[in-house]
């Protein structure tokens, strides 16, 4: 008698588990544009490419400028917790700067979260002139990137260099 009780609760829970089962879905987290703010000039909003890789050079910065960037973030299916924003720049093949930024958790919603980092300055001086490589990542886990892009941008002294150039701080 017990075990016949037993078993008919073992399949009601059963059941149950199957007609309710709940599908956690991965979170879909896309990074829609990243913008390049300073104090005193426009802001430079930087479309990112579907494929995550810009061709040629995507911006100009003058040296000695204080900036920083500010993130939009879509978030949709399910929460996304530890969201960080991971940078190595390169120049000439040599690592000349790391930085590891935490984003934050970030629930759906329709519209996007908008995201400022803190205030940063490029550097300056002659050996600071040129192009430079960075590597940008965004993720919740070593393994999963929602932004992966390998970007060129330049260092240059004067405003008249800069005006060459469509986009600049």
């Amino acid at each position: 008698m017990m075990i016949r009780l037993l078993l008919i609760i073992f399949f009601t829970v059963l059941q149950f588990s199957f007609c309710f089962s709940i599908e956690t879905l991965e979170p879909d987290v896309k990074i829609l544009s990243l913008t390049i703010l300073c104090p005193g000039r426009p802001d430079i909003v930087l479309q990112i490419p579907e494929d995550g890789d810009p061709k040629g050079v995507w911006f100009t910065l003058k040296e000695g400028t204080h900036y920083h960037l500010r993130f939009s973030i879509k978030v949709s299916n399910n929460i996304v917790s530890g969201l960080r924003y991971t940078n190595t720049v390169w120049k000439t093949g040599l690592k000349v700067d790391s930085s590891k930024e935490m984003l934050g958790t970030f629930s759906p919603q329709p519209e996007p979260y908008i995201h400022e980092m803190p205030e940063e300055t490029t550097p300056s001086g002659y050996f600071a002139r040129g192009s430079y490589a960075a590597k940008s990542r965004v993720s919740d886990s070593p393994v999963l990137h929602y932004l992966f892009v390998v970007l060129q941008f330049q260092c240059t002294q004067k405003v008249d260099d800069l005006e060459k150039s469509s986009s600049f701080v």
